[in-house]
């Protein structure tokens, strides 16, 4: 089987890296093209785009109909909209992939039953001020994965952290049937949201497709940091982490509403976890008023939350 990947790439603020990431998805025979959505970026951006769409034939340029910004969920949204090929895979644009980014995937489609492929992925630090930056937030751990080979039924499970120690895996190391992805999600990147929107997606996409391990001991595709990166807001507390992902898990409570065939533990599992970041971002006077409510009412929230790092350190702010 020839397999035919399409590459979707959303463009903002990154004139100084897209061009690495699209000549690293080039490498590969498999990529069939290479879709940029440019979103109105106020740096030189559209114009290396420009230049790299006239260069290589594979390279697709668009922008939204208005011209203007719509963020990272409507862009990849429109980038797989415009796609062709029988694959989607993910790039940031200030990401690149590796050499072995589809060794796996060119194995395990081979099978029908695959309708996705995850990896590894690795970190790259543009600048040493970049590594000063964000060294305490990865530290030792080189890779973003999934620990061990799990059965897909599991997946969905371990991504919302009730396998224990699962790990997560990278939308820069995800690849997935076009068929399967249309047939089986409503609603692919929710536009309204502003951070963790390609978490979100990951945590849905496990739940409604069968995703296979690929390489998930070395890295497959790197994550670019640099000091322009929306992590370096989130670490600087620009925007508070336990705010934006208390609206994460917000977005998923809501959703796991909606699901008839849940798993009503699951469900469960989902609130507790929304509410020990709700507690985690109110201020102090309130925050141990809840957990005192919620130490008689629901135990088993603080109990979730006491699991996640930024509802410890909350408890000492």
């Amino acid at each position: 089987m020839k397999m035919r990947i399409s590459v979707v790439i959303p463009v903002y603020n990154a004139e100084k890296y897209v061009s690495r990431a699209v000549e690293s998805a080039l490498q590969f025979p498999e990529v069939y093209e290479i879709i940029l959505i440019e979103d109105q970026s106020p740096d030189h951006a559209l114009q290396v785009c420009q230049q790299l769409s006239e260069k290589y034939e594979k390279v697709k340029l668009y922008q939204h109909p208005d011209k203007k910004n719509h963020g990272a969920s409507s862009s990849r949204n429109l980038g797989i909209e415009k796609s062709t090929g029988d694959f989607i895979a993910f790039l940031d644009a200030d990401d690149y992939y590796l050499p072995n980014r589809f060794d796996a995937e060119k194995e395990l489609f081979k099978r029908p039953i695959v309708e996705g492929v995850y990896g590894a992925l690795g970190v790259h630090y543009y600048t040493e001020k970049a590594k000063e930056q964000h060294y305490h937030f990865f530290g030792n751990k080189q890779l973003t994965t999934v620990y061990k080979e799990y059965d897909p039924k599991d997946v969905f499970r371990g991504q919302i952290h009730m396998l224990g120690s699962f790990g997560l895996f990278s939308i820069d190391t995800l690849t997935v049937r076009r068929e399967a992805l249309h047939q089986k999600m409503e609603h692919l990147f929710k536009p309204h949201l502003k951070l963790h929107e390609d978490t979100e997606f990951l945590f849905r996409l496990s739940y409604y497709l069968d995703l296979y391990p690929g390489i998930i001991d070395k890295a497959i595709a790197m994550r670019g940091i640099h000091e322009e990166n929306r992590i370096t807001q989130v670490n600087t507390r620009i925007i508070n982490p336990a705010i934006s992902r208390a609206s994460l898990w917000q977005e998923i409570e809501n959703w796991s509403k909606k699901e008839d065939t849940m798993p009503e533990e699951v469900k469960v599992h989902i609130k507790r976890m929304h509410r020990s970041f709700i507690i985690a971002k109110a201020p102090v006077f309130q925050k141990w008023r809840m957990i005192i409510t919620y130490l008689f009412t629901d135990y088993k929230s603080i109990r979730s939350g006491l699991y996640n790092i930024n509802f410890r350190n909350s408890l000492i702010s």
